[in-house]
């Protein structure tokens, strides 16, 4: 419900900046309508022009059609969970506390399957693209903290690729939106590339020239900790196909925070770590198999690692790896590269959306999920 509500009213802001726009074409349109003597080639093209910008509103209404079927999966699954709970109140009297407590844990699990199966599933599309805005140079990111809850909408930018240092915090989306209301961060540390990460109040960020990630506290401005990341390559030694010391890509999913990098030994193909977010230990790592340097951006949904063909024109999401399975598979997920370079590309769980980086361009793009649902019934 909170990412529904969050994204509803992000959704809602976009509708109304577009709203005059959508009217001013309607009106073009069936004033060309009256009278076709009086519209010429030009403005043809030009009124064409202006209806190719409306598009992407087809997109965010399919997402309102999407939503209203998950939600009524979920009112389906709150009512059977109701029915459960009504009666294990009438037979209250008839069991011991252990038994309870063994109906209780059941209703529990039942309840973390339901959330489990709305929040993750396997990508098969994604959506239109949605500018929210346009400044900085030419690489950058931007990003929200998917662990927070849906009323801190909280936004970070980081502008450039090589030893910046200033990360600018807005006080929300609409802020972000309209370049007002920021406070400035002063790293001690500069950065590298432009996988960034901010999860759960920190900044986790890749340290120039160096193969540390550093820990840097938001609140507190403060570093908390650095940790060296292994034999991983840094300074250009294997980067996404842009280049841009994007060695070392920081990612948060579902189910916690992670690195995508490549090392010596493993030949240049791409390894996913899953980190521990207090200590920057590696959990575990996944030899993926795909070399990175053939990699134009990567992102992870649901432990899944979806990799891009190219950060140019015609890029698609072109392979997979699924970390619960320790297998991989090629796919054909195309979407729209509006801007033509895309130099950062990250997926926020709390959102459901694509978040780039796009020739000093920040987007947006929603995504689909299929998702595998199997009664309690069944299981």
């Amino acid at each position: 419900m909170e990412v529904l509500d969050l994204r509803t009213s992000r959704d809602l802001h976009y509708l109304r900046e577009s709203e005059q726009r959508v009217n001013s074409v309607e009106r073009r349109v069936k004033t060309a309508h009256n009278n076709l003597q009086s519209l010429s080639a030009k403005g043809l093209q030009d009124l064409k022009q202006s209806v190719n910008e409306c598009l992407p509103l087809l997109a965010v209404v399919a997402q309102y059609s999407a939503d209203v079927g998950q939600l009524d999966y979920l009112k389906q699954e709150v009512e059977r969970l109701s029915t459960a709970l009504i009666l294990l109140q009438e037979q209250l009297e008839a069991y011991d506390y252990s038994q309870l407590q063994h109906r209780a844990i059941l209703l529990e699990d039942q309840l973390h399957t339901c959330i489990n199966t709305l929040g993750c599933g396997r990508l098969t599309g994604i959506s239109s693209p949605v500018t929210i805005r346009s400044f900085g140079s030419r690489f950058g990111s931007w990003m929200m903290d998917s662990m927070m809850p849906s009323s801190d909408n909280r936004v970070w930018s980081m502008d450039g690729y090589f030893k910046g240092r200033r990360v600018l915090e807005y006080g929300s989306i609409d802020d972000f939106t309209k370049g007002q209301n920021f406070v400035v961060h002063q790293l001690p540390h500069p950065w590298a590339g432009t996988g960034h990460v901010v999860y759960n109040g920190s900044l986790y960020y890749n340290k120039h020239q160096t193969n540390i990630i550093v820990q840097y506290h938001l609140l507190t401005r403060s570093v908390l900790l650095q940790r060296s990341l292994g034999q991983a390559g840094y300074n250009n030694t294997f980067p996404y196909s842009w280049g841009g010391s994007s060695d070392i890509d920081l990612m948060a999913d579902e189910t916690g925070l992670w690195a995508v990098y490549t090392t010596i030994p493993n030949g240049g193909n791409m390894v996913v770590s899953r980190l521990n977010p207090a200590t920057l230990e590696v959990v575990r790592s996944w030899d993926t198999g795909f070399p990175k340097r053939s990699a134009g951006e990567a992102f992870l949904i649901c432990g899944t690692l979806y990799v891009t063909n190219s950060h140019l024109a015609g890029a698609k999401v072109h392979f997979a790896y699924h970390t619960n399975t320790s297998s991989y598979e090629y796919t054909d997920i195309p979407f729209h590269n509006q801007y033509s370079h895309i130099s950062m590309l990250d997926y926020n769980p709390r959102e459901r959306a694509l978040y780039t980086w796009n020739n000093g361009h920040q987007v947006l793009y929603n995504v689909t999920l299929f998702h595998l649902i199997q009664s309690f019934a069944d299981t």
